[in-house]
């Protein structure tokens, strides 16, 4: 793409694709979409609502929840108004500043995801290894202090990115595979030297979901050994218990990255369909998955919700 003065030049707008080869079945793809949409963000603002106003929540796990719905509304939020354009409206275009700004918040809040399940697995330690130090470990400017130490790694972190992409030209066409901006996905049609882009991506990865899975393994496996040190069959199984929900959503948002990066590593032939679907399920599926996980494993969240239907039958 050449500019007016003769020189690779930066689009207007990017072209989002969507889903490559789907030519028909938009309407069901559209419905798709909204019923995630829905029951994200039904989910997490219930559980919001839930842990602000029960008292019997006001604890140091259920704020780590609060800090995960929060972030999974803000993932779904990111990616909304360029999905419902695509598959509602049939509306594919996408301002250039506009793309990098919604690349911006996608990849703080799925690294601030990351950092988040870290730190409910350092409560989940905690309760488990030291429960008669748990509050006075756990408290609430430290909790708050860790809130805010995730924000600002991620933001931190991610914030060069806009920059290091805004400075290229992009002479490749303006077409991107997905309905959504992603950073990956930007360095395609980009021309240029993209190298630094692409070593600070790769640390970037491993500053955050690589340190951060290690941690959230070395965690467990503290706790896996205080577990199996307790004599009594029962507390072993409840003391697990109270671990499942944390490891269904930890499982919920590394297996997609995870298969995503064998399909970039060993299966560089496959369709864009293949890399669209993963990214979909690694952006949509957690935080659909996420409040429905702990409103059916945590018994407290559920007796809350029980209790706010009965309510007005008491």
């Amino acid at each position: 793409m050449l500019g007016l003065n003769g020189t690779p030049f930066q689009p207007a707008t990017f072209q989002l694709t969507g889903i490559p080869g789907m030519q028909t079945g938009q309407a069901g793809v559209a419905l798709v979409f909204c019923i995630l949409y829905l029951i994200s963000i039904t989910g997490n603002l219930t559980i919001l609502a839930l842990v602000t106003g029960e008292p019997a929540l006001h604890q140091p796990m259920y704020y780590f929840l609060s800090m995960l719905s929060l972030n999974d509304l803000g993932v779904s939020f990111s990616t909304l108004p360029t999905v419902l354009a695509v598959f509602c409206f049939n509306y594919h275009h996408v301002g250039f500043d506009a793309c990098l700004v919604q690349m911006f918040f996608i990849h703080t809040f799925s690294f601030m995801e990351s950092g988040i399940l870290l730190a409910m697995s350092l409560d989940r330690f905690v309760a488990i290894c030291d429960p008669l130090r748990y509050a006075s470990v756990l408290t609430h400017n430290r909790i708050l202090a860790m809130g805010l130490g995730i924000l600002a790694k991620s933001f931190t972190t991610l914030f060069p990115f806009p920059f290091l992409v805004k400075r290229l030209p992009f002479c490749k066409g303006n077409v991107l595979h997905h309905s959504y901006c992603l950073h990956p996905d930007l360095m395609k049609v980009a021309c240029g030297d993209t190298h630094v882009n692409n070593i600070y991506g790769l640390f970037v990865v491993i500053f955050t979901y690589g340190v951060d899975s290690v941690f959230i393994l070395l965690s467990y496996v503290l706790i896996l050994r205080a577990v199996l040190a307790i004599a009594s069959r029962e507390q072993r199984l409840k003391a697990l218990n109270t671990c499942m929900s944390h490891i269904c959503a930890v499982l919920a948002f590394y297996v997609p990255i995870i298969a995503v990066s064998m399909i970039h590593r060993f299966w560089k032939s496959a369709p864009p369909v293949v890399h669209v679907m993963m990214s979909n399920v690694y952006l949509f599926v957690p935080p659909m998955l996420n409040p429905i996980i702990y409103s059916v494993k945590t018994k407290e969240i559920r007796r809350t919700i029980l209790q706010v239907f009965y309510k007005p039958q008491s």
